[in-house]
């Protein structure tokens, strides 16, 4: 178990962005029969019947969708999905809407343009407590690089602006940042969603004042990905643990043998003095799972990290990591883990990850608070089954690691602040 200070130390953290307005600022006669557009994330995984195989970030948007349906809101919803490049019905949001629809007890109609005549026919047609869907922004060139004319365009078809997609706030694109932008020009208003409010609220909490001991669990594959987030967090936490492939550069650092396992030898020396800063707070894997090659029928092994022989790749950590970060998490008052332990989409790599995540979910169990950022973490919640033990699962893994690197995030600073707050 965690041996640290208990008393929760003032961390004076500025965000302006948690201070955004919300939907819930806004009057009911501001909402009722106002064309509102509502940025969503539903950039979601479809099969090859194009069935949405996981809609939990539709499902997360639904708080915020009921809430201007029921005020009589008119509600034009937009988001992206994949990457396409130029109109491509492979990346259509139509499923999207159909399945919304099964969720929603309101209308949901769907306009296979974004913008333009059809698109301002359909939102000129709509009545209040009526949602449309219009078709993927990335459709047109213009979202990525923030156009100011497909800005304008989108700001044209509505009265309001809310931003529900987390996922896509550290994006400074047309949809995110420049409808918002044109709309406060206008002098209308531009807020935030319920799911954005929560997630900035969780991850605020954990920067700005955390219960403690404060412990912060840090994986994936690159430290330069990441290493922003480690300077920001090293002074914050009372533990930082370190796995994934990311630690490896570190076991470079430290002159271990690593094999052909993902090393980013230019980071190295910043892995050096990460670690001469950091001292005991830092906790790297003591043993590895090791094989000739990372697939899915790898002959695996277990070794110390000082015993990995030229040749061998490193997948997962070890039996007795898992168990020295499960003491370290013991006890914590915060938990924020963003990035898995292993290559946990493959069997042989996946008990680490895994372990981690029941390791993560028992803080939870015993009253502390868990923060879980989106990508690869949420989706080794879900295959772990503690999703629902979490206190909060992020919708947004890039989101979440800008935020934890202590960036601004363009599509939150669009938005209006609350009376008082830093402009």
């Amino acid at each position: 178990m965690f041996h640290g200070t208990s008393q929760s130390r003032s961390i004076h953290w500025s965000y302006p962005e948690m201070l955004a307005k919300t939907v819930a600022d806004l009057p009911d006669h501001r909402i009722a029969g106002s064309r509102i557009l509502v940025r969503v994330d539903f950039n979601v995984p479809l099969d090859s019947d194009r069935k949405i195989t996981d809609d939990i970030r539709i499902v997360r948007a639904l708080p915020t969708l009921s809430y201007l349906l029921e005020r009589g809101g008119r509600l034009v919803v937009t988001s992206h999905l994949g990457r396409p490049k130029g109109v491509d019905p492979v990346f259509s949001l139509r499923p999207v809407a159909e399945h919304l629809d099964s969720l929603l007890d309101f209308p949901v109609l769907f306009c296979p343009e974004l913008i333009g005549p059809e698109a301002q026919k359909a939102v000129d047609a709509l009545q209040g407590g009526e949602l449309l869907l219009l078709e993927n922004t990335r459709f047109h060139k213009g979202e990525k690089k923030n156009d100011p004319e497909l800005s304008k365009a989108l700001a044209d078809l509505c009265d309001l602006f809310v931003n529900d997609a987390f996922g896509t706030a550290h994006r400074a694109h047309a949809s995110t940042v420049g409808a918002a932008q044109v709309l406060r020009e206008r002098g209308r208003e531009a807020v935030g969603g319920f799911l954005m409010e929560k997630e900035l609220r969780y991850l605020g909490m954990a920067l700005e004042d955390p219960d403690r001991p404060f412990v912060a669990v840090l994986g994936g594959a690159k430290i330069s990905g990441k290493i922003e987030v480690i300077q920001t967090l090293l002074p914050k936490v009372d533990r930082l643990i370190i796995g994934g492939a990311m630690a490896n550069t570190f076991f470079e650092a430290l002159g271990l043998e690593t094999g052909n396992s993902l090393v980013e030898e230019e980071r190295v020396e910043v892995a050096r003095g990460t670690l001469e800063e950091a001292g005991e707070k830092l906790l790297l894997p003591v043993d590895c799972v090791v094989a000739p090659e990372i697939s899915a029928d790898a002959q695996i092994r277990e070794v110390e990290r000082a015993l990995v022989e030229p040749g061998e790749m490193i997948g997962d950590i070890g039996s007795g990591s898992r168990a020295l970060f499960a003491d370290a998490l013991s006890g914590a008052g915060t938990v924020v883990w963003n990035g898995p332990m292993g290559v946990f989409e493959m069997a042989p790599f996946a008990g680490g990850t895994l372990a981690l995540a029941e390791a993560v979910a028992a803080v939870s169990d015993q009253g502390g608070t868990t923060v879980v950022g989106g990508g690869d973490s949420a989706s080794a919640a879900e295959k772990a089954g503690v999703a629902d033990r979490l206190s909060h699962v992020s919708t947004g893994g890039g989101a979440s690691l800008e935020f934890l690197s202590g960036a601004v995030l363009p599509g939150v600073a669009a938005l209006d602040k609350k009376e008082g707050s830093p402009s």
